[in-house]
């Protein structure tokens, strides 16, 4: 066995031109997919090979700790991230093959005709239920297949998917990121989850308004402003109130399902004025009139057997069970090899590093399986189901090896120190720091994919930082988790779902920069939040806060 290695977060020994080597392989993606407009699985290819060179070349990171790191995110990518993106979308496909995705199109045009509140049904409310639920591609995977399949824009369709995405972030699948951040910090976690639900809701108010002038004009938008309103304030309400007063891990699973049931009375009570529709589609949609309720329920299966898997998969005492079977090996030569030191820690820490082989309790399992019940109980054969699973297998085989990459780029940037050096150049800003410090969240969600990952990587740096410049910890590793949600939706491999789902493969490019400024400005708009709590209202911060 190797001595373990010590990351160095100096490798030039000048702090400036280290921070710029560390953003080489970023940049580099960045470059690619914006400007080159390269293929996703190529961008992410050479970003991956530039950041082995950087680690080996410049950091000296051992080869052996390379090759391991490199391993680790590609088993987790095929884990944890391919194989939700290609379960949902197997789900979805199989409502198109049997034709009662024609259904499911009607269902929605009979709660309400207009495009704009058809958004909140789905991206925003059905979104949040699935991020709660399992996250990872899943809610962009699905929503966006479902907007496309009913006639929505498909390219303006992952904008809005991955834009609503945001708001259930922070408590997605069952709330990990907040237990992240716990194991991190070694803070409260009612402490923590009051405080990203005293931050995040401020932008849930707003986020229905702004998603709906992305797709419409300031004039149409503001024609809902009822509907918009009760979308922001219902789902706002509950993340808020769940946070604070009862865990932090059924948040978005029950947001999204009150905000789904209360936004479908109010849309049989309230009505726009006018039903905006796309250019050239008919101003009204009474398909829906010649399906039975039966006929509705029965076309929804497949997506209601999804989310009762998912939902199931997530109970702890389910988790505890299907645990046993998952196969957890250390990664050779990596584990425990790597350590993170001051000023990244606050004492010396060994990073650990293990095989995780969830291959029963993985939230993509429960969406698999979903699929497999769905295929014949819509009048498929087993067979014809499985045809249905690898046809979805080969569609979707270049956006699979881009999140492969892109996991195995995001670990060698975690395991290397390439994230704390950069994450150390945020945290030089001072009194700045509320306002950066979220940023920090950001970034780090916009490298790993994840937000559990963000507060993984920078949620202890967030502490020591807070601690050193006199600012409460609570609220900048909420901080950490609250800014991260807006990194979301840039993620490469988030990128890379939103074109796959809405049949947009190779212009992954277009995407990050037609979000990319959505993505910064709503990122800035909670920083101002945090640092008005650290400044203004710092009496507003909870300390030693309990459920009930």
């Amino acid at each position: 066995m190797h001595q373990p290695w010590l990351q160095d977060y100096n490798p030039l020994g000048n702090a400036a031109l280290s921070t710029i080597v560390a953003t080489i392989p970023v940049l580099l993606l960045f470059y690619l997919l914006a400007i080159r407009k390269t293929a996703a699985y190529l961008a992410a290819v050479w970003a991956l090979v530039a950041a082995v060179l950087s680690a080996l070349l410049l950091f000296k990171m051992p080869a052996v700790l390379v090759a391991g790191a490199v391993s680790h995110g590609l088993v987790y990518g095929v884990v944890r991230i391919a194989w939700v993106l290609l379960a949902a979308v197997f789900v979805y496909e199989i409502t198109v093959e049997t034709g009662y995705f024609e259904t499911i199109k009607a269902s929605i045009g009979s709660i309400t005709d207009d495009r704009r509140l058809q958004v909140l049904l789905i991206a925003f409310a059905f979104g949040a239920l699935l991020e709660g639920s399992g996250g990872g591609g899943a809610p962009v995977a699905i929503t966006g297949a479902m907007m496309v399949g009913i006639g929505f824009n498909p390219f303006q369709t992952a904008i809005l998917c991955l834009i609503a995405n945001s708001a259930p972030v922070a408590y997605g699948g069952m709330g990990n990121p907040i237990r992240t951040l716990v194991a991190v910090t070694g803070l409260g976690e009612a402490d923590l989850s009051g405080m990203v639900g005293r931050i995040l809701p401020l932008t849930t108010l707003i986020l229905p308004f702004y998603l709906i002038r992305i797709q419409a004009s300031t004039r149409q938008t503001l024609q809902v402003w009822p509907g918009l309103l009760a979308c922001g304030v219902t789902f706002g309400g509950i993340q808020f109130f769940w946070s604070n007063f009862v865990d932090a891990s059924l948040v978005d699973i029950v947001g999204g399902m009150g905000t789904l049931l209360l936004l479908a009375v109010f849309f049989r009570v309230w009505k726009p004025r006018e039903i905006w529709r796309y250019p050239g589609e008919s101003a009204r949609n009474d398909s829906a009139m010649k399906y039975t309720k039966a006929q509705v329920i029965h076309a929804w299966s497949p997506f209601l057997l999804l989310a009762v898997f998912v939902v199931v998969w997530g109970l702890p005492a389910v988790i505890r069970t299907l645990d046993q079977t998952t196969l957890k090996i250390p990664v050779p030569g990596l584990h425990q090899q790597v350590i993170r030191h001051a000023p990244v820690v606050v004492k010396d820490f060994a990073e650990p590093a293990v095989f995780d082989f969830a291959w029963l309790s993985g939230v993509g399992t429960a969406t698999f399986f979903a699929g497999l019940l769905a295929g014949p109980l819509l009048g498929l054969t087993l067979g014809q189901t499985l045809q249905v699973f690898f046809k979805t297998l080969r569609k979707l085989r270049t956006s699979l090896i881009a999140i492969i990459a892109m996991m195995s780029l995001g670990f060698l940037t975690r395991y290397s120190g390439m994230d704390a050096v950069m994450g150390l150049a945020m945290a030089r800003t001072g009194v700045l720091f509320p306002m950066f410090g979220t940023l920090i969240g950001w970034l780090g969600v916009a490298l790993s994919g994840t937000d559990a990952g963000s507060n993984a990587l920078f949620g202890s740096l967030q502490t020591m930082t807070a601690n050193q410049l006199g600012i409460s910890p609570v609220l900048m590793s909420a901080a950490n988790s609250a800014g991260g949600v807006m990194g979301k939706m840039i993620a490469a491999q988030s990128l890379i779902v939103g074109c796959a789902a809405t049949g947009q493969q190779g212009k992954e490019g277009d995407l990050f920069r037609a979000v990319f400024k959505h993505s910064l400005i709503l990122a800035i708009f909670i920083g101002l939040i945090v640092t008005m709590y650290a400044y203004v209202f710092p009496g507003a911060i909870p300390h030693g806060h309990r459920f009930w």
